[in-house]
């Protein structure tokens, strides 16, 4: 948020010359609380660990011990005591009946009000009323957001008025080499069907 704000300063033609009480949040040594510790999540932490990050986790099973001393994850069996401890939270969860409007007004509650939440899963694991409320009452720091519903907002939606708010437009896995790879893992699975193989990508394994 501080870095895209600050793009906006080094280039506006009214900028005259750079505050420097326009201080950030500091990411090393903060409590990251990942929600959705699988595949995603645990690289995430992985990434986590190199800033000397305390690492919180949530998720439906708990990973195993040498997993969690891999990356110094400690593991939260409650989501609230995850919210009351951290610094960030980020949601990295898959959009079920369980988990649609997963952080509601009552979540946000139990956050910091120093706390930002990161939004990489599905805009509906967050319930995006209570989100704007939030924000706008500074009952957390900040929000940054790969992800919304729908997608793009509506131009008029609160949210884009915010200056608490950074939203990217989901190209989380946006790069030409994340593509390729997908496209490549495709064809493999589609080979392996076509060929009477196991699959190595398969979602409802039998």
């Amino acid at each position: 948020i501080y870095s895209h704000a600050g793009c906006h300063i080094a280039v506006s033609p009214d900028t005259k010359y750079f505050a420097v009480d326009w201080l950030g949040v500091e990411v090393t040594r903060a409590t990251l609380g990942i929600i959705g510790m699988g595949s995603i999540g645990y690289k995430v932490a992985q990434r986590a660990r190199a800033f000397n990050m305390r690492i919180l986790y949530h998720n439906r099973n708990r990973r195993r011990k040498e997993e969690e001393e891999a990356v110094g994850a400690h593991y939260c069996a409650k989501m609230e005591d995850l919210l009351q401890q951290s610094d960030f939270v980020m949601l990295v969860v898959n959009l079920t009946p369980e988990t649609h409007k997963l952080i509601g007004k009552k979540e946000l509650g139990l956050m910091k009000p120093t706390a930002t939440l990161i939004n990489i899963s599905r805009g509906a694991v967050i319930d995006q009323d209570a989100l704007v409320e939030a924000l706008q009452n500074k009952v957390i720091r900040a929000a940054a957001l790969d992800v919304t519903y729908p997608e793009p907002l509506p131009r008029d939606h609160p949210l884009l008025n915010l200056n608490n708010v950074i939203i990217t437009p989901h190209i989380g896995t946006a790069t030409v080499q994340a593509l390729r790879m997908m496209a490549e893992e495709a064809i493999a699975n589609m080979l392996a069907v076509l060929n009477d193989q196991p699959i190595p990508s398969e979602v409802f394994p039998k």
